[in-house]
């Protein structure tokens, strides 16, 4: 488990995968910045199952409960990150402090030079996130997805190893 101050994250396993699939299927936990795919219980076991190089968690308040997921995947040469919490738990610094314990753990524990996350532009509740986290907004990527009948861009940020600097929240090793 990796601890913060406000949230832990904690891996998800297989048969943690109903509380997920409930989530994915609900239109108000995507919101209006992302797509929304039905998805069955065996299409998320398929995809934890057959995640190389990355990893699902459970982002949880400290008595427990389960508000959201981050994930983190490799891609090529650096790794990418994405997130969600529960509607009712947004714009409390909860998503704020899981990405930069996510931020943390990567550097301190993978041989990489950069993460980056995508968040539609006019999300500004997810660009302030990965702002607090250090990430640098790079490009808007055009036409990128489609959702809610229209062909949508993505903003792409990242944050170099030499940006970050130092653990935020996570201690640094001995």
């Amino acid at each position: 488990m990796l601890k913060g101050t406000l949230v832990n994250l904690s891996i998800i396993e297989r048969e943690d995968l109903p509380t997920v699939k409930q989530w994915s299927n609900d239109i108000d936990f995507n919101g209006e910045f992302e797509p929304f795919e039905q998805q069955s219980l065996s299409d998320l076991q398929k995809q934890h199952d057959n995640l190389k190089d990355g990893q699902w968690y459970f982002i949880e308040k400290k008595d427990g409960v389960k508000i959201g997921f981050i994930v983190h995947w490799k891609s090529h040469s650096h790794i990418g990150i994405g997130y969600m919490l529960v509607p009712e738990e947004r714009g409390r610094g909860f998503g704020s402090e899981a990405v930069r314990i996510m931020v943390d753990y990567l550097f301190l524990h993978k041989e990489i030079v950069r993460i980056q996350a995508e968040t539609h532009p006019s999300n500004m509740a997810s660009q302030r996130i990965l702002e607090k986290a250090g990430f640098s907004k790079e490009a808007i990527i055009r036409k990128v997805f489609f959702s809610r009948g229209v062909s949508r861009d993505t903003a792409l940020y990242s944050i170099l190893r030499e940006e970050w600097g130092k653990p935020q929240i996570l201690p640094r090793g001995k």
